[in-house]
């Protein structure tokens, strides 16, 4: 993977200013532009071209993300203070505070003595995170400066690569995610394999490029079918194929313990129409022309993501392949791509203030955080709150709360405000009572019973999983944080071995534990890593800390499976309506009802979905026929 490192002229500089950003000030950025090219002349990188490239490439990253002037003159000004002797005080004067500001969130520290270089960047990562809870942009000046940098990494020593690719991988590429970035954080991922996993990345580069000819032919005839059939329903679209990252190939390799011949779905279809009605339009006629796999459907149009992404995803098969598609608005578009940078306006002011509530999830990760005496603490603790993964759950008023999967009520009222969860007494989830230990899903109402004068409870520590929850019950109980966590893991890791079942196809009599970086879930496909302890972490098999270790370490591990399955298969006539497949699939989400599969049968304006359905009693089966029966166009069920 190379890139072009050839010094930008100015002319080409402001040409593509103007192309992305026509309301900038172009005065300012010209001066902003002449005034660090003056600072770093005679200055060089490693790779020998003068340092200037550097400042000017990070703004370039920028401008194409449709920055504003103050973030591309910050940009371009962002190493003056830290290599080229400029005072802050200067660009204070020169500039304006707000540009000043946004350099001094990415200079790093001055001044002060560390014990170690890991604790001296631990404090500089806490620095441009705290900064960034104040103004956005300073993340996003980083996340282009670090970008650069991967891209000219192969200058540097071997250890000095594999660290920065590292870092790059646990921090950089998941705050970029985060930030709903998409484009940033793939060529991040990318990158950063090269630098980890060298030969893996070849292999995938060149494996990629044998079937690229048989690929694009199938592509092809997958979008011109899908084109044909919205044309026919009058629905104005673009239908476009993408080629994945590697990286997420690479997961998903591990994932599923696959070789690269036995991954189908290396191409997503991309589904872009103009309203959020024909979002559903557009699936129900994927689903017509193929046969969906509803395990691997996603609703995020209703349930949006954390960093605001939303599409629906589906899985169909063709030709015995897995085909992935997305649909969504334009609008919807260009926040999957672009995500938080999205939000630049050019119309009247550049900057849409608006888009700092999008910054909610730092802020919650850095209420306590940031008090931590620890810096290196911060780092570790941060790196798990990034690699979690995400579940979307509502208040009682439609409201969107971000938590991570495993969360409870107990987390939910926290994260909506520190009173409520001190207080928590009961809670509803979807209207009904469930314990404040109950295991919430994407799409869960909550409703949280406080009562007056409560307080939390000590055994709430056992299975809450939100920094922020924990913090405060600690907080306000008056422990010690120092010395509970530790207990609290132990009974925490002694329930769970007490709830799963692991096989162990070693047969090696170990203690096993679950590893915190990646939570591993019932039914996740896992591996087990062998400590120097004779300890046994139990970790996600595409978790980012397996490709580290050796393979001598690795411990084959399975989970049990559950006997005497109870799968039927549920007929739905439904008339043709937007939605409807969409609300059937949310029903049963909502119900926790296993999907198994569904398939689609248009008839006429009848449309048949046939769900294979995993249920614990007949019970539960009338219970999900009599709901089904409640949605308004459903013509008639059967059940086989």
């Amino acid at each position: 993977m190379a890139f072009e490192s050839k010094p930008i002229t100015f002319k080409e500089f402001i040409d593509l200013v103007r192309a992305h950003n026509p309301n900038a000030d172009f005065d300012k950025i010209d001066k902003a532009y002449h005034f660090a090219e003056k600072a770093h002349k005679g200055q060089k990188r490693k790779a020998g071209e003068e340092f200037f490239v550097h400042p000017a490439e990070v703004a370039r990253i920028l401008i194409v993300y449709k920055a504003d002037t103050v973030t591309i003159c910050a940009a371009l000004l962002h190493d003056t203070v830290e290599d080229a002797s400029t005072s802050l005080d200067t660009i204070d004067k020169m500039f304006g505070k707000e540009v000043s500001t946004l350099v001094e969130g990415v200079t790093k520290i001055a001044g002060e003595r560390f014990e170690t270089k890991e604790e001296y960047k631990a404090e500089n990562l806490k620095k441009i995170l705290l900064a960034t809870t104040k103004d956005v942009r300073v993340s996003l000046i980083k996340l282009a400066d670090r970008l650069h940098n991967m891209r000219t990494l192969a200058t540097f020593r071997p250890d000095k690569r594999h660290r920065i690719a590292k870092e790059t991988l646990e921090i950089f590429a998941p705050i970029a995610h985060k930030l709903g970035m998409w484009r940033m954080k793939g060529e991040l991922e990318d990158l950063s394999l090269r630098y980890l996993d060298y030969d893996t990345y070849v292999l995938l580069k060149e494996s990629i490029a044998d079937k690229r000819v048989e690929r694009e032919k199938i592509t092809a005839q997958i979008i011109d079918n899908i084109k044909n059939s919205l044309k026919d329903k009058n629905i104005d679209s673009q239908v476009s194929g993408r080629a994945k990252y590697f990286y997420s190939i690479y997961k998903k390799m591990r994932k599923k313990q696959r070789d690269f011949d036995q991954i189908y779905d290396l191409i997503a279809i991309r589904i872009i129409v103009n309203t959020i009605p024909e979002c559903y339009k557009a699936l129900e006629v994927v689903h017509t022309l193929y046969e969906p796999q509803l395990e691997r459907f996603k609703d995020y149009i209703q349930h949006s993501k954390a960093n605001d992404y939303q599409s629906i995803h589906t899985s169909v098969k063709y030709r015995a392949k897995m085909i992935e598609v997305q649909i969504r608005t334009r609008q919807m578009d260009a926040i999957a791509e672009a995500g938080i940078a999205a939000h630049w306006k050019y119309k009247g002011t550049e900057k849409d203030k608006a888009f700092d509530r999008k910054m909610m999830w730092l802020r919650q990760v850095l209420d306590w955080l940031h008090k931590s005496k620890n810096a290196q603490e911060f780092v570790e603790t941060l790196k798990i709150d990034l690699f979690e993964n995400e579940i979307i759950v509502l208040t009682p008023k439609g409201d969107p709360i971000s938590l991570p999967e495993g969360a409870t009520p107990v987390d939910f009222a926290y994260a909506v405000h520190t009173g409520i969860g001190n207080q928590c007494s009961k809670a509803k989830v979807n209207d009904r009572i469930e314990t404040l230990d109950h295991t919430l899903n994407s799409g869960d109402v909550v409703d949280i019973i406080i009562k007056k004068n409560g307080r939390p409870s000590r055994n709430w520590l056992h299975f809450v999983v939100t920094s922020k929850a924990k913090s405060k019950i600690r907080s306000s109980l008056g422990i010690d944080p120092d010395r509970i966590p530790k207990e609290t893991e132990k009974k925490t890791e002694k329930s769970i071995s007490e709830l799963l079942t692991l096989v162990n196809t070693h047969n090696k009599k170990a203690p096993l534990r679950i590893s915190k970086c990646c939570n591993p879930k019932l039914n996740d496909q896992i591996i087990g890593l062998l400590t120097k302890e004779g300890k046994i972490t139990v970790h996600k098999t595409d978790c980012v800390n397996i490709h580290t270790v050796n393979m001598s370490k690795r411990v084959q591990l399975s989970w049990n499976e559950p006997k005497d399955k109870n799968i039927r298969k549920v007929r739905v006539s439904v008339s043709e309506r937007p939605g409807m497949l969409a609300e059937l699939l949310n029903l049963l989400a909502t119900g926790k009802t296993n999907v198994k599969s569904v398939n689609t049968r248009i008839k006429k304006k009848k449309i048949t979905l046939s769900f294979k359905l995993e249920i614990k009693d007949e019970a539960e089966l009338q219970t999900i026929v009599n709901n089904m029966r409640s949605i308004k166009d459903v013509l008639d069920i059967k059940v086989d």
